[in-house]
């Protein structure tokens, strides 16, 4: 009783500390933090809403006469979004399939097994994050004009057709070939860090399955890709949105526009002398749909994701 008693005090004592200058700051620095992050969406929202001839006419810092969605329909039927959005889903889905599954490959080799050059390995594949995209471009432009593709079979969608390999036989100008960058540029940030996960996991588990009979790749699909599901979500959850709002890759290794994903949909909303920002302003939010509902699918595993593997033990 008197543990409880206690307990109780001590709560107390914990609800009703005292207000210092330090927590008042911190309080006005967190409350400043979140309407900085706030005020550019809530902007992007208000001038989606807001028609152009009333922008033009009473200026951008101003009441609005009405706020309706007619930006909305416009940039879903000029910018072609549905066409731009299969676009992105062509490139973002399998790329980022394809990246967790080698990731997870080196990561559960590096961290399960131990051999000379695992730690030398994952350092070189982590590594790889740290060089610019820009300083490959000139190099991998001539390699994409260069490599031969095969076309192996088309996606038919109603009125129009997408070449699942290649329709030139080049890597350039084609899906496969910025999926192919993405990965290679995502798998060394996938692998660091599902690696540090399964660190977390006990070594006793693959060698149980080792003796049971089961080879390496049963040991990865069976045993530790389930228990690695929620580092698997989260990693996921960033390489869906580093893929997605990607736009240089897009932009140097297409050369045809309605080949390109939804965020060069967004750039061809740009006039050449003149640029309807409450149109952009919608087309963003549209393009940030997605993402959105990615990660609200996937929130609970990526919170997890985000803390599990920090710590060992």
């Amino acid at each position: 009783m008197s543990a409880i008693t206690a307990k109780a005090g001590d709560s107390g004592r914990l609800a009703r500390r005292p207000l210092t200058l330090g927590r008042v700051i911190l309080h006005v620095f967190l409350l400043s933090m979140v309407l900085v992050w706030l005020f550019p969406l809530s902007w992007a929202i208000y001038s989606s809403l807001r028609p152009i001839s009333d922008t033009i006419t009473h200026g951008y810092v101003s009441w609005p006469s009405s706020l309706t969605f007619s930006n909305y329909t416009n940039v879903w039927t000029q910018a072609n979004m549905p066409h731009f959005y299969l676009n992105t889903f062509l490139i973002v889905v399998p790329g980022v399939i394809l990246a967790l599954v080698l990731a997870s490959m080196v990561a559960f080799c590096c961290s399960q097994f131990t051999w000379r050059f695992n730690l030398a390995v994952l350092m070189l594949f982590t590594a790889g994050n740290l060089l610019p995209p820009q300083v490959i471009i000139i190099p991998l432009y001539w390699i994409y004009l260069k490599t031969p593709v095969p076309n192996l079979a088309t996606a038919d969608f109603g009125a129009f057709s997408i070449p699942l390999i290649s329709d030139n036989g080049l890597l350039y100008d084609q899906a496969i070939g910025v999926v192919l960058i993405h990965v290679v540029f995502q798998t060394g940030f996938a692998a660091f860090v599902l690696a540090n996960y399964m660190k977390t996991i006990s070594k006793e588990i693959v060698e149980s399955a080792l003796v049971d009979g089961a080879n390496v790749l049963r040991i990865w699909w069976s045993v530790m890709l389930p228990l690695c599901r929620p580092a698997l979500a989260a990693v996921a959850t960033l390489l869906f949105t580093f893929m997605y709002n990607d736009f240089f890759w897009a932009l140097v290794l297409f050369s045809h526009g309605d080949k390109r994903p939804i965020t060069s949909a967004l750039n061809n909303l740009q006039g050449e002398f003149f640029v309807n920002y409450n149109l952009v302003a919608a087309g963003a939010m549209l393009a940030a749909i997605p993402p959105l509902l990615v990660f609200i699918a996937l929130q609970k595993h990526f919170v997890a994701g985000l803390t599990l593997g920090s710590t060992k033990g």
